[in-house]
């Protein structure tokens, strides 16, 4: 990608001198369902989805901001997700939040490069791989990065957080 091509969390990658690779993907015409939407991306880069992670943002009880990164074909089990953070309980971010709250649109949402930094929560088999694709911040655009240089990066934490 060239100069002008790149997004907020390529360039913060690049500060952190965390290596990447940017790839790039035809957008679902109806990503209605972020569950498929995700698997067609996985799909669209010739991926194992269980390496694609999706950007889940979510308010706890107690007001916070907290993001979690799952598998895409996977679901937020939120009892796992609030224990993972400390919280009685947390919601899924509304949809109509969500630019406001992380500065990113549905679909572009990344862990790295919102607004404010949020508490991040990687899902437990992102360790399992020595790179892992996750939004570039863009429609359009994954990063392929190493996961230990993400949760290092990100100050996250890893933790069984989906449904099952």
């Amino acid at each position: 990608m060239s100069k002008q091509e790149k997004t907020n969390a390529m360039r913060i990658l690049e500060r952190g001198r965390v290596p990447y690779t940017a790839h790039t993907y035809q957008e679902a015409e109806n990503p209605a369902d972020t569950r498929e939407y995700g698997v067609h991306i996985a799909e669209a880069l010739g991926e194992d989805p269980d390496r694609c992670f999706k950007t889940l943002a979510a308010k706890g009880a107690s007001g916070g901001i907290y993001v979690y990164e799952i598998p895409v074909a996977e679901t937020l089990d939120l009892k796992k997700a609030a224990k993972a953070v400390g919280e009685k309980s947390v919601a899924l971010l509304p949809l109509k939040e969500l630019n406001a709250v992380t500065g990113y649109v549905r679909g572009g949402c990344s862990p790295i490069g919102m607004k404010k930094p949020y508490p991040v929560v990687f899902h437990r088999t992102a360790a399992d791989y020595e790179t892992i694709f996750l939004s570039g911040g863009k429609i359009g655009v994954q990063i392929e990065a190493s996961p230990r240089d993400l949760i290092a990066l990100l100050g996250a934490s890893v933790e069984e957080i989906t449904a099952g």
